[in-house]
């Protein structure tokens, strides 16, 4: 059934109480800061490392949505508010307004064919043009509705769905669904909030956008943020996230894209707001931060790419190498309207000359994962507690990951074995890295690399040493 979000009884709720506790409300705590919770230490000589071994790739894409191109809305609406900024004093009504379904599908079907992953925004109201889950004016609905299936029945088994919040530009009134008459910084999603917001304020506005989406039959595990969104209520939003996903949709483990680490900085996702550990009731909100900035064709599609900065043509220089090669998580970033670059296409091209450069050198060293799979990765990395008993370890996970990978210092005598719900899984045994699956083992020098899938809850990995 299709729920209107201004007659959502979560924002009715905030309406009418202000700064009531509707998170208690709903049965999430609340907390003024990222919260710190004692995490499990593995014991001495066993190694919880990445997903078969493997280094986590993903392709994050901001400004996406139906139809609507982002750049061309958007400027004059920016320009509105910053008058005097050159950015957007283009001519911006010579760029089309569509980027239409059919580079949607030249664009996901590349991608499928090569393997490649990550997260694709649906913003929900873009620019103000029109309502997903109703109508975009300027399209026919027969237009709109096929071009969320093409992202149903194309996009989804490769991507995460987000919201990049509600419009992207204007600030919605939760009141009256409408953006607010004031234009200025204080009423643009890419700077809002400018003032101090609660908990319950930021969880009520993203629940909006999550709900439009969730009644466009799109499935949302976390939320991305446009521009400075919430830049002055970082801890807040981190677990507004968490209370909102989780409200609408239930999510086993929220999850959000803010940040950009292209610096020295680690791009290893964070757990933040974790609570419950130890019990059934594991509260927690995942931040994962991009690796490399926008360097294709922009968010207007406007410039050209200067794409050896992710990787040159045989992957010995750029970002994405060093990122590779230094062992942490590689998460490329890009703008959709600089993917279709205005009718030109020389974004996409540029990045499936960066994808292929890549999968050249690194193909047995990587895994293209979603979003949500990093996520889900990351928190059974982080909290799954394993104790050394008589023949390998117990292992108490809090949720479940396929794909889990632990190294072990020396050498089994005979083959390692999964143990859980009463039936025992022997792990079969590879000769090299690159053959590492779920179900598999490698000896690796004086270390034995175990791979499979976790299973929520009580489980052993038997592990008996030579």
């Amino acid at each position: 059934m299709r729920t209107d979000p201004v007659q959502s009884t979560r924002r009715q709720f905030l309406a009418t109480t202000g700064t009531a506790l509707a998170g208690a409300a709903i049965g999430f705590p609340l907390r003024s800061s990222v919260a710190q919770e004692v995490r499990p230490v593995p014991p001495k000589g066993v190694e919880v490392i990445y997903p078969r071994g493997r280094v986590p790739l993903s392709f994050i894409i901001d400004d996406s949505t139906c139809l609507v191109n982002i750049g061309h809305f958007c400027t004059p609406q920016f320009l509105s508010c910053y008058p005097d900024r050159p950015e957007y004093q283009k001519d911006w009504k010579k760029w089309p307004r569509e980027i239409p379904d059919a580079f949607v599908r030249e664009f996901g079907e590349w991608c499928a064919e090569h393997g490649v992953k990550g997260k694709y925004s649906i913003v929900p109201n873009p620019a103000c043009v029109g309502w997903m889950d109703r109508e975009l004016p300027g399209w026919s609905r027969s237009e709109l509705q096929s071009s969320l299936k093409l992202v149903r029945d194309l996009m989804l088994p490769n991507w995460d769905i987000h919201p990049e919040m509600i419009t992207h530009t204007r600030v919605i009134d939760l009141k009256t669904g409408r953006p607010f008459d004031e234009i200025s910084p204080a009423t643009m999603e890419n700077s809002y909030p400018r003032e101090k917001k609660s908990v319950d304020e930021l969880a009520a506005y993203l629940a909006y956008a999550l709900q439009i989406l969730k009644n466009c039959d799109l499935p949302c595990e976390g939320v991305t943020t446009p521009g400075g969104f919430g830049n002055l209520v970082k801890p807040e939003l981190s677990l507004a996230v968490q209370q909102s996903v989780r409200d609408v949709y239930r999510a086993e483990i929220p999850h959000f894209f803010k940040y950009v680490n292209t610096g020295k900085e680690s791009t290893e996702p964070t757990i933040e707001h974790l609570s419950g550990l130890g019990t059934d009731n594991v509260n927690l909100t995942v931040n994962i931060p991009a690796g490399t900035g926008d360097w294709f064709g922009g968010w207007q599609g406007d410039t050209t790419s200067d794409w050896q900065r992710y990787s040159n043509d045989d992957a010995t220089e750029g970002r994405m190498v060093d990122l590779i090669q230094r062992g942490e998580p590689a998460l490329m970033l890009c703008h959709w309207p600089g993917m279709y670059s205005n009718g030109t296409k020389e974004g996409f091209n540029s990045f499936q000359r960066v994808v292929t450069a890549l999968d050249r050198r690194f193909r047995d060293q990587t895994i293209w994962m979603k979003l949500s799979e990093i996520a889900r990765y990351w928190a059974a990395k982080e909290l799954t507690s394993l104790r050394a008993i008589d023949g390998g370890f117990s292992m108490d996970a809090p949720f479940a990951a396929p794909g889990f990978t632990v190294k072990v210092k020396g050498r089994p005598a005979a083959n390692p074995a999964v143990v859980a719900g009463g039936s025992t899984k022997p792990l079969r045994k590879v000769s090299k890295r690159a053959e590492l699956v779920a179900g598999t083992w490698l000896a690796d020098g004086d270390s034995t690399i175990a791979c499979f899938d976790l299973p929520r809850g009580s489980s052993q990995l038997k592990f008996a040493q030579a």
